[in-house]
Order: structure tokens, then C-alpha cells, then sequence
């Protein structure tokens, strides 16, 4: 059977009628704490591929402080980011969250089984970093 496609936008996006995703794709949220609007936007959420708490809350520490001193609000996110290790410890709680690991094996048995997916959070990448793409680049890699 054909392999789905992946393919990753934010959630302004669709509700703008900006974002380029196949329409047959299932629009899949992968954030922690999804709001009403959110719900409202997607087919789905999996919770557990959000980023854990701490991580999250040490990139808002430090995107805070970065924006006292000056930085934009897009610079101060991705500085962030870098500042807090993001991308290499969302890679470590993919493989070590047991809840996490289980929703990403079922993600990827969806696109084995050629089902289209289109992952979905708040952050818009054409300014910001986001997870989803990190999350992207992992189902991306054949196993």
C-alpha cells in the first residue's frame, strides 16, 4: 500500500484559508493544552506529542528575558529556543515518554497504511520555530 503524505502548517493558517495542505489530509493537533478555537480547527489532537511542560516553560523563561532586553518577539523565540536546547530534548522526550513513543508509532502505522497527515500547532513557521517540524522531520525518517 502507498505511503500517506506529511505535511505540517498552524492553526491561523487554516482558519485564514492561508494554509497549502492537501484537503483529503487529516488535520492532526499535536498540542499539549489545545483550546476550544483549536478543537474547532483540526480533526484530532495528540496531546502527547506536545512539548513536556518544563520545556516549554524554559523557552518562556528565557524568550521573556530575552524580550527585556530588546529582542524582538520572533528573535526572542527562536533565541529561546536555542537557549533552552529545545529541539535536542523534544527529540529525547519523543524516544523516552512512553505515551509519547505510542502516539508516534501510531502516527507512523497511519502513514504506512497510506493515510495523509497534516500536524498541526499555534506557532507560525514562517517567523517562529515549532516542534511540528522537528516532529515532522522524525516521521519523515524511515524506520
Amino acid at each position: 500500500m502507498a505511503k500517506g503524505t506529511l505535511e505540517d502548517t498552524y492553526v491561523a493558517a487554516l482558519q485564514h484559508d492561508r494554509a497549502d495542505v492537501d484537503p483529503t489530509a487529516t488535520l492532526v493537533g499535536v498540542v499539549r493544552r489545545p483550546t476550544s478555537w483549536f478543537h474547532a480547527a483540526v480533526d484530532e489532537n495528540v496531546p502527547e506529542l506536545g512539548p513536556p511542560a518544563a520545556l516549554l516553560e524554559d523557552v518562556h523563561v528565557a524568550e521573556e528575558d530575552l524580550k527585556m532586553q530588546g529582542i524582538c518577539e520572533e528573535g526572542a523565540h527562536n533565541a529561546a529556543w536555542h537557549r533552552a536546547d529545545f529541539e535536542d530534548r523534544y527529540r529525547r522526550h519523543l524516544e523516552e515518554s512512553p505515551e509519547a513513543a505510542a502516539a508516534l508509532a501510531a502516527l507512523e502505522e497511519r502513514l504506512e497504511a497510506g493515510e495523509s497527515l497534516a500536524l498541526v500547532c499555534y506557532e507560525n513557521t514562517d517567523k517562529k520555530r515549532c516542534h511540528r517540524t522537528i516532529l515532522r522531520d522524525v516521521l519523515e525518517v524511515d524506520p
